[in-house]
């Protein structure tokens, strides 16, 4: 997956990816819009590459039951293991002292 992409670039692969959904579907963009509650025109923007509002993408995803799509952009967030370290509770006891053999004194005295 290329990052570098313009704006531009992101918006008409979106909008062709789009198109190729809603064709797989077998509808026209009327009946897909209407299906959505979107406008013919907001569609029609979304998959031209013009932009489209975040609305209008989740209500298209969703007509088309493709609302799992919106997961791959805010994945859940999970703690990694380098902060489960951190974040480790404070001890609760002390390692056990070891005992010099000899007079027993733990203070060398």
């Amino acid at each position: 997956m290329e990052i570098s992409k313009t704006v531009a670039e992101w918006e008409s692969d979106l909008g062709s990816q789009v198109r190729a959904l809603r064709l797989r579907a077998n509808l026209d963009q009327v009946s897909l819009a209407e299906r959505a509650g979107i406008g013919l025109t907001a569609l029609k923007n979304l998959e031209s590459g013009k932009g489209a509002t975040v609305k209008t993408l989740v209500r298209m995803l969703r007509a088309l039951n493709r609302a799992e799509w919106l997961l791959t952009l805010a994945p859940s967030v999970s703690i990694s293991p380098l902060q489960m370290l951190k974040a480790k509770s404070m001890r609760q006891r002390a390692s056990p002292k070891n005992t010099r053999q000899g007079n027993g004194d733990e203070h060398g005295h």
